[in-house]
């Protein structure tokens, strides 16, 4: 099993208990990706971890499909939809890879806190665009840390090696729009916290 998954199979009881870290800027985000969201929409939330973020939009749309790598993370995620009523909503445990096959299936998908810690986010850019229908959404909430802390990056590859940490890629925000605009994708909106610098929150749209 590919360490990275290991690591939140450990950490998921763990990390289903931790408080929200800025509370307001979640709350701003996820005001500002419902303005993207309509009933006859159906979305895709990969990297999902345990659904908050899910069971929160999924009465919003059509269809909602959050997947994640870590079983556990799934597991977690389907226990706390039987305590709401999304009838809509899927939890299922997978990567981009695994969905290829949803070519232009959807009309937005959502990447938080998940492309930095992919080996090859440019490559996984690309599948996003190829998934999303034409005029579609890809919002994202990236940790850009070559930005804020370059000098964290010795630290993370030893965290990494002794199973305290998953893979940790340091992205600057010049190179995660290049990915975007390599793959086609026009950014609508930018938007780095004041209380979280590490954080950078982007909304693009493929061309119709």
């Amino acid at each position: 099993m590919n360490s990275s998954i290991s690591f939140w199979n450990r950490s998921a009881a763990r990390y289903a208990q931790r408080p929200i870290a800025d509370q307001n800027a979640y709350l701003r985000k996820i005001a500002l990706t419902q303005k993207y969201l309509n009933p006859e929409m159906d979305v895709l939330e990969f990297g999902c971890g345990t659904g908050s973020t899910a069971l929160i939009h999924a009465p919003r749309v059509r269809s909602y499909l959050a997947t994640d790598a870590s079983p556990r993370m799934i597991d977690i995620a389907r226990k706390r939809k039987t305590e709401k009523s999304a009838d809509n909503l899927r939890f299922v445990v997978a990567t981009l890879d695994d969905m290829q096959h949803r070519q232009q299936a959807f009309d937005v998908i959502l990447g938080l806190n998940i492309l930095h810690l992919l080996r090859d986010p440019e490559r996984a850019i690309q599948q996003v665009s190829s998934m999303l229908k034409p005029g579609g959404v890809f919002i994202s909430n990236t940790a850009c840390l070559q930005d804020t802390c370059p000098y964290l990056k010795p630290v993370a590859a030893l965290a990494r090696v002794l199973r305290l940490a998953p893979y940790v890629n340091f992205l600057s925000r010049a190179q995660l729009e290049r990915h975007l605009e390599h793959a086609g994708f026009q950014i609508d909106y930018r938007w780095v916290p004041e209380t979280s610098k590490d954080v950078y929150f982007l909304i693009a749209r493929k061309p119709e």
